[in-house]
């Protein structure tokens, strides 16, 4: 028996659904506000939220992601009285099962699709666990990354080409290293490509390889880096800076897995298995006519999306603990502790460089520490100290002192990891209050603030019982 969770402002059409669902032998209740029905998501256990888009106090496709993340992780389907194409393209992007006019649909037509999703989470629920996956260097344990790590699995268990997106930093050549290490092809080699250091008179000498005499300093013959990658994995870096000029031929290659080098009078055949990355838009590079659209579409059969740093600030704790102890290692220094106003600073910086700015971050303050065994907060950089102390002062209402101190340590000291989820956890909730108390509570506002999602700030909100306008 499944639990159903109805969200729609129209009583009679939550009592409609409410009947048929327990006609169909399970259980539901109902919500009339999105603040209502989020509640209710996050503190209870449900398979499935129908979610009506006009509600009084939102828009509920602009949710989908908070329903999506609640504790239960439900499948969303999305029922409106004025469906449109713009609002299903959302709704699909967003993650929902499926997009429902309620007019034009009867009794059965509602039922259909949560019969199939129920289905399919049946299914879903009876597949054996995953075996554990090899993640070297990436570090988390937040909902984007453990999401993004369910995305390799599938990738990895798959030959589908696989497009890896997201901003400079965020670590898209360890998911493509994650994706081969997990493969049947893990015992072969992983050749990687960095587009944007491809000289474009050389580029298809470099990938396809060439003739001895083939053009002037061609002195020997040469084998291409696709060839090198053959039964193993080809990872393009930055493929938005791929040549035009080269991107049909490429595009045959991966068609066909055949080439020919440059000045050859034979083709060849590479069985390799491709990964792309990009900080790129190349759906609007190829609206602009800068990237082939039929390419695109060859690339990404599997897309995966990484997040930024900032939409998943939990794990800075652990990044910067296990970055800095391989900077001692690497530097010959010994192990560095962190005061808590250092891993404060670190938690409430928005990191515009992701992992990589981080990384850079530990380096230069191990440097500023020297032979000092502690790092504190006068150890990091100017200029994201400045930023940290700006951001304090956005409130000008005056903070108690109590308000800024961290938790008392307790008699018998602390694991470090117990210490730091105080500390971390004390933030958090300081900085919450002070958002509401600035916003007077509107979320859209805070959100546009804070810089985070609606989805990640509702996800704090409920951990730390803070209520807010909706």
């Amino acid at each position: 028996m499944a639990r159903i969770l109805i969200i729609d402002d129209d009583e009679l059409i939550c009592d409609m659904l409410s009947r048929m669902v327990r006609r169909m032998g399970h259980e539901a209740e109902h919500a009339v506000t999105l603040r209502e029905g989020l509640n209710k998501a996050y503190s209870g256990i449900f398979d499935v939220v129908f979610l009506d888009v006009h509600m009084p106090d939102g828009n509920g496709l602009e949710e989908i992601p908070s329903f999506r993340e609640s504790p239960s992780h439900p499948e969303v389907i999305i029922i409106t009285g004025a469906g449109d194409a713009d609002g299903a393209e959302l709704a699909i992007k967003s993650g929902a099962w499926d997009y429902i006019q309620k007019g034009a649909a009867s009794i059965r037509e509602l039922a259909l699709p949560l019969t199939r999703v129920l289905d399919y989470l049946k299914e879903k629920r009876g597949k054996k666990p995953p075996v554990s996956l090899t993640r070297t260097g990436i570090i988390g344990e937040s909902r984007p990354i453990r999401d993004a790590l369910d995305l390799v699995s599938q990738a990895a268990d798959s030959l589908a080409n696989v497009l890896i997106t997201g901003e400079t930093g965020t670590g898209k050549e360890l998911f493509a290293r994650a994706i081969h290490e997990n493969s049947p092809r893990k015992d072969r080699s992983l050749v990687v490509v960095d587009c944007t250091a491809l000289p474009e008179t050389l580029v298809e000498g470099i990938l396809f390889g060439h003739a001895k005499g083939a053009y002037t300093g061609a002195d020997r013959t040469q084998e291409g880096l696709i060839k090198q990658a053959d039964d193993g994995t080809l990872f393009l870096d930055e493929i938005g800076e791929l040549p035009m000029s080269v991107q049909k031929t490429f595009l045959r290659v991966l068609q066909e897995h055949r080439f020919r080098p440059v000045g050859g009078q034979k083709e060849e055949e590479s069985d390799f298995r491709l990964v792309a990355a990009t900080n790129r838009n190349l759906d609007k590079m190829a609206k602009q006519g800068l990237f082939r659209q039929d390419l695109l579409f060859r690339l990404r059969a599997l897309t995966i999306e990484l997040p930024p740093l900032r939409e998943h600030p939990e794990d800075i704790p652990e990044l910067a603990m296990y970055h800095m102890a391989k900077l001692c290692q690497r530097y010959g220094e010994g192990t560095k502790g962190f005061s808590p106003e250092f891993m404060d600073s670190l938690a409430a910086y928005d990191w515009p460089g992701n992992v990589r700015e981080l990384v850079n971050t530990l380096s230069r303050a191990l440097a500023a520490a020297r032979d000092e065994p502690t790092l504190f907060r006068t150890h990091l950089p100017p200029e994201i100290r400045i930023q940290v102390a700006r951001r304090s002062f956005g409130n000008d209402t005056a903070k108690p002192r109590e308000a800024l101190e961290t938790p008392p340590l307790p008699a018998a000291f602390p694991r470090w990891k117990d210490a730091r989820e105080a500390w971390l956890n004390k933030l958090e909730r300081r900085y919450l209050k002070e958002l509401l108390t600035h916003t007077q509570g509107d979320i859209q506002t805070a959100c546009e603030i804070s810089g985070l999602k609606r989805s990640r700030l509702y996800q704090l909100l409920n951990k730390h019982e803070l209520a807010a306008r909706g």
